[in-house]
């Protein structure tokens, strides 16, 4: 019989992360999910800057999931500043090219 050939295919989000409002220090999960062939990896971007997570960094409250979700452990929240507040996008990468999700913000909640 004739062998189906699996194409490689350029990445798609199939789940697009929605606007959060979280309370500082409770835990958040922003969504993606990307489609491929091969699968894509995942990185995110907070107001154009790439997001550092446990993997560049080991102390940071911020876990890329395996299914390409970001997860924060804490919202973190300070009088100095609120380093995890902002507008966020997943970019899914492989060879073949690259899809970007919609934005969406992140809001600490009781200001």
């Amino acid at each position: 019989g004739s062998q189906l050939q699996l194409e490689d295919t350029a990445p798609r989000i199939v789940e697009h992360p929605t606007d959060l409002l979280v309370s500082k220090g409770e835990p958040a999960t922003l969504s993606c999910k990307a489609e491929g062939r091969p699968s894509p990896a995942v990185e995110w971007y907070k107001d154009g800057e790439r997001v550092e997570t446990d993997r560049e960094d080991p102390r940071s409250h911020r876990t890329l999931l395996p299914g390409g979700s970001l997860f924060f452990l804490r919202i973190l929240h300070g009088r100095r500043g609120k380093p995890d507040e902002g507008v966020y996008v997943c970019v899914a990468r492989n060879y073949l090219g690259e899809a970007t999700s919609r934005n969406a913000s992140l809001e600490v909640a009781g200001e």
